[in-house]
């Protein structure tokens, strides 16, 4: 999950609706631990006893935000980003600043699935939107397991 670090209300409570979906699927929530859509999605996680691995850009785990399970207090500032893609199956990029961008495009770079969700990353990121959680948890959920599935069968490794 990446998004802003100070998004709006709707965006907000999409983060935490799909925080709550991904828990459900069972799924472990990858982000950047710290506030915002990021803090939003742990919550949503954690009320649903879903499992939040949160890489902080600091050096201080307890920096993390509420509902964050295992905080990896990096020390790699922004550089975190990185952590956030490669260790994601699928992405849903939530509102967005400059840091959701550079994710984002990782993402399109690495060939991580990437999912827009109420979404502000511009037309420059020809990728799927959705405004519904549900929707887009399980359209990302969907492209995880298909990219498994291809790596799978080439024998590749992420």
């Amino acid at each position: 999950m990446i998004g802003s670090s100070d998004a709006g209300p709707e965006a907000l409570a999409a983060a935490r609706g799909a925080g709550r979906a991904l828990a459900r699927a069972r799924a472990i929530v990858v982000c950047g631990g710290l506030g915002g859509v990021m803090a939003a999605a742990a919550g949503g996680a954690a009320a649903e006893g879903g499992l939040v691995l949160g890489f902080l850009p600091g050096e201080d785990p307890s920096a993390a935000a509420p509902g964050v399970g295992l905080p990896v207090a990096t020390g790699f500032g922004e550089a975190r980003n990185v952590l956030v893609v490669r260790a994601s199956e699928a992405v849903l990029a939530v509102a967005g600043g400059w840091g959701t961008r550079n994710e984002a495009a990782l993402c399109l770079k690495l060939g991580v699935p990437l999912v827009g969700l109420l979404d502000t990353l511009g037309g420059s990121f020809s990728i799927e939107r959705f405004t519904d959680p549900d929707a887009a948890v399980a359209r990302a959920l969907e492209m995880a397991t298909g990219r498994r599935r291809e790596q799978h069968t080439h024998g590749e490794t992420s």
